[in-house]
């Protein structure tokens, strides 16, 4: 049921030691409720794909992406290192006959479409599995590196069309979408969510934003999103992951005055569910009401940038 009282840090406590998984498969272990998506899971997860049809939910890695620079984050920024121009100057006549183009990136890894790794946040001194501010140094995550998750990031997912299923093209500016909106929609489109499932929410944000042409306060500002009584949705089902088509997952303004992003001190910090940023899922949700079908094959690894705490990644989902 909805929450009928004001949350507060408190009670992102009590839900924290009621869906914490910490030392349920080991002290060591870093993987968290990824641990839920077993070979027999991704088998059958395969067998989903029937059509051949690919989607990519990656927002382009480019100058024009939606960061404005707070608190470091800024877009990806494209050189080359040889170009066209290069080779006609003749820069390149060392070379016996052959000539080449290179280019590099500089990339801040939670700047686009991404995953969370279990690492990226911390609550009370304490990150997933109870591990402290030591084990994330200037050289990077010692413990729960998003690389940890690079061949497990493959399963069924499932996609959730929450603005479709209130009959809007996107959500109202800080609606909080509940346990029971993400319950009636999973059943008004008749798709069961499931454990080791990676449960895509779609809010209609993103795609509201390219459609105006100008991202504005997206990256931070006020959102529609997953607010605090999705735990009670997602944590008992055992999925693997969340994502969302938002800036960070939960609405915004949160709905705790005390507490920053109660939904990842919950789902991300204690049961170690791993969450996905700024997915672009709208071709995706068009094609589900198309043809009613809402789960399929993802495949979403990222990229093995050693103990990093985020990373981008280009999302495949495959019907």
């Amino acid at each position: 049921m909805a929450n009928t009282i004001q949350p507060n840090i408190e009670l992102v406590r009590e839900m924290s030691l009621k869906y914490r998984n910490w030392g349920k498969w080991g002290p060591d272990e870093e993987l968290g409720s990824l641990n839920y998506v077993t070979d027999e899971i991704r088998a059958k997860a395969a067998t989903l794909v029937r059509r051949g049809k690919v989607f990519s939910l990656a927002l382009p890695l480019d100058s024009d992406g939606p960061m404005v620079g707070a608190h470091g984050r800024v877009n990806p920024a494209h050189v080359m290192l040889w170009d066209g121009g290069d080779i006609e100057s003749g820069a390149q006549d060392f070379l016996q006959g052959l000539r080449y183009t290179d280019d590099a990136v500089f990339l801040v890894l939670q700047s686009s479409t991404q995953w969370d790794a279990l690492a990226h946040i911390y609550f009370d001194g304490q990150m997933y599995n109870g591990h402290g501010t030591e084990k994330v140094t200037s050289r990077g995550a010692l413990k729960n590196s998003i690389t940890n998750v690079k061949d497990k990031a493959v399963g069924r997912g499932v996609l959730l069309d929450i603005a479709r299923y209130k009959g809007v093209p996107w959500l109202e500016t800080s609606y909080a979408i509940t346990d029971e909106d993400l319950s009636g929609c999973a059943k008004a489109q008749g798709v069961e969510v499931g454990e080791g499932d990676f449960v895509l929410v779609r809010t209609g944000q993103l795609g509201e934003r390219q459609l105006a042409g100008a991202w504005g306060d997206y990256a931070g500002g006020p959102a529609p999103g997953l607010g605090i009584t999705a735990a009670n949705y997602f944590c008992p089902l055992k999925v693997a992951a969340v994502a969302t088509d938002t800036w960070g997952t939960e609405v915004l303004p949160n709905e705790t005055p005390d507490v920053f992003q109660p939904l990842h001190v919950i789902m991300l910090v204690n049961a170690g569910i791993i969450l996905g940023e700024m997915w672009v899922m709208d071709e995706l949700a068009e094609d589900c009401a198309n043809d009613g079908v809402y789960e399929f094959l993802l495949v979403a690894p990222p990229l093995t940038v050693t103990a990093s705490v985020g990373s981008p990644v280009n999302p495949q989902v495959i019907k």
